[in-house]
């Protein structure tokens, strides 16, 4: 492993990166933290400012255009700043449960995938992880694409169940 990919990447890299990796980090620790108290807001709100500087830093990011500078990754930019809005008036309106599901949703589903994207042969995680086997990053998208919707199943399941179990005792 190297950092030499990072470390000689544009500065909007680095900064895309820096952020993800905060927001990676610390999420579960937000997300997961059963206390609602002070130290939660306080890493709720470094979060979401690193969620945003990870979004709007990635329109910079036009290596990997499809469509002029853009890349499907990119709707999902969109898609992440759209999310921490509604989360966030879902946290001042008091509706709890819809804020953690909008962000526990960000988090696992949306920055996870696209951090994934990021073992892409020729992205500069993929040449700092695997700088002599740039393929084995297809082997970590996935596997890492297999637990997401492996957990996104086993939850569908426990849903159904649930919904069946209430059938028959109502």
């Amino acid at each position: 492993m190297t950092f030499a990919p990072f470390l000689d990447a544009p500065t909007y890299i680095q900064i895309h990166a820096s952020a993800a990796a905060l927001a990676v980090v610390l999420g579960p620790f937000v997300i997961l933290r059963n206390r609602r108290d002070r130290l939660h807001k306080t890493g709720g709100y470094i979060w979401v400012l690193a969620m945003l500087v990870v979004a709007i830093s990635s329109f910079w990011i036009k290596e990997f255009g499809l469509i002029g500078p853009l890349s499907p990754i990119h709707l999902l930019s969109v898609l992440t700043l759209w999310t921490l809005w509604v989360g966030m008036r879902h946290a001042f309106a008091g509706r709890i449960d819809q804020h953690r599901a909008a962000f526990q949703n960000l988090y696992w589903r949306g920055l996870l995938i696209a951090g994934l994207f990021n073992f892409m042969p020729g992205r500069a995680t993929n040449r700092s992880v695997f700088p002599e086997t740039p393929d084995a990053g297809w082997l970590v998208i996935v596997i890492g694409m297999a637990v997401i919707f492996g957990d996104v199943a086993r939850r569908r399941i426990m849903q159904i169940r649930l919904a069946r179990n209430s059938e028959i005792c109502p």
